[in-house]
């Protein structure tokens, strides 16, 4: 006398888990009756010869019959307790995503707002995630200010010794252009 149901969508959702108990159960009930039916072979072989040994062969015979249908009865008992847990399991998942969906109060809705808009409950919310492409664009700026102060940093230094290049070629120049013109213009004194 096996219970079996028809699986619904609601018992659909077996886990692994709860197919291997099952098919332990199932593997433990196998195994006590074919040990009891072997008993009740043995039974067949067994040579009695007074009414006292037939009356103790059917006795055993009777008990092994009960014996195996005690070990059914244990496994659909087993079998119906686990499959009202599975089915209590699935009941509260679905309260659970009930809850989840039922009508919500302006202030819940206004709590699930900010909730949202913070990211308390999650990852994070709207709030978070400017908060990071803030940050993001702050370094890149960052970086590319860097990048153009260096630039300009080593055009001022390039500029300044071509400046100072130049300066010193200046002062070479006015140095020469002043040694010439003192050796080209000497000054005559004539008195007249």
């Amino acid at each position: 006398m096996n219970i079996q149901l028809q699986t619904t969508k609601l018992f659909s959702n077996y886990s692994l888990k709860s197919t291997q108990d099952r098919m332990e159960r199932q593997a433990k009930r196998d195994n006590q009756i074919a040990f009891f039916e072997q008993q009740k072979e043995n039974l067949k072989n067994m040579k009695t010869d007074s009414l006292e040994d037939i009356a103790r062969k059917l006795d055993l015979l009777h008990g092994y019959d009960d014996q195996i249908a005690a070990a059914k009865v244990e496994y659909n008992h087993s079998q119906m307790f686990h499959l009202l847990d599975e089915a209590r399991e699935q009941g509260e998942k679905i309260a659970e995503e009930a809850e989840k969906y039922a009508p919500k109060t302006p202030e819940e809705r206004r709590e699930d707002m900010i909730e949202e808009a913070t990211g308390v409950d999650q990852d994070g919310g709207i709030l978070s995630d400017m908060m990071d492409e803030l940050s993001e664009l702050t370094e890149e700026m960052t970086e590319e200010m860097t990048e153009e102060l260096e630039e300009i940093s080593e055009e001022m230094e390039s500029a300044e010794q071509t400046d100072q290049k130049t300066l010193a070629e200046l002062e070479e120049m006015k140095e020469t252009a002043s040694g010439e013109i003192s050796v080209k213009y000497k000054r005559i004194d004539y008195r007249i």
